[in-house]
């Protein structure tokens, strides 16, 4: 049991019966790998940029392939589609968050690796899903019997007061109305009108040493500050 399931796990409860989805590459695909697990797959068209519908979406170095496919199409017409607001849903990574729903995902370390087809998936979905680790770098957790605790925490920050690069932009998906979750391990986030939002946080971390304590600024918290499903802990 990993950070990364438990972040599939969580984002996993964000979709709903007969949404368009699609995956991004990383931990986005571990979410495809629990749909293409679930007796329910069939109630959701899953998509990839790479113009296939359906199936049981590969993972890892394979991911951009499909077993089973239902239909393949070419890669423009995919984007066209999306662009033209196809999509309910989209689970896409983070490199980097901040106090205004901003998202890096394009400049990481200080290199451009660009964003691919980011862009046109996450200012086009209904509502965006981002999914990463808290943190990077040396982190240590034990995970396990409906808990997580933190040994270590990472070096580096990806909650920081402003990201080094906007590939997605908090208050443009306000502007257009999206609906945007952040899940990671430890905790779980939305974007408002008054930016990122606190709204779930793991079981058996601690609000302030774990989580306040290791972000680049203080969110805004949400009154009815709710524990993260144990399940996804087990």
């Amino acid at each position: 049991l990993s950070d990364r399931q438990v972040v599939a796990r969580r984002a996993r409860a964000e979709l709903k019966d007969g949404q368009v989805v699609n995956f991004g590459f990383g931990i986005p695909d571990a979410v495809a790998a629990l749909v293409a697990g679930d007796v329910r797959a069939g109630r959701y068209t899953q998509t990839i940029e790479h113009g296939i519908y359906g199936g049981e979406l590969l993972t890892g170095h394979v991911f951009g392939f499909s077993r089973n496919a239902h239909a393949m199409i070419d890669a423009p017409t995919q984007f066209d589609f999306y662009s033209g607001g196809g999509l309910d849903i989209a689970f896409l990574g983070f490199g980097q968050i901040d106090a205004a729903g901003n998202v890096n995902a394009s400049k990481l370390g200080g290199m451009a690796v660009g964003p691919g087809g980011f862009i046109d998936i996450a200012q086009n979905a209904r509502k965006v899903v981002f999914c990463g680790t808290f943190d990077a770098k040396g982190t240590e957790l034990a995970i396990g019997e409906g808990r997580l605790s933190i040994v270590k925490p990472g070096a580096i920050r990806k909650l920081v007061e402003k990201v080094d690069q906007i590939t997605f932009s908090g208050a443009e998906a306000l502007k257009q109305g999206q609906e945007v979750v952040y899940v990671t391990e430890r905790a779980t986030f939305r974007l408002t009108a008054a930016g990122i939002e606190l709204i779930e946080i793991a079981p058996g971390v601690e609000l302030q040493r774990d989580i306040l304590d290791q972000m680049g600024f203080v969110p805004k918290i949400t009154e009815n500050l709710r524990t993260m499903p144990e399940a996804c802990f087990r």
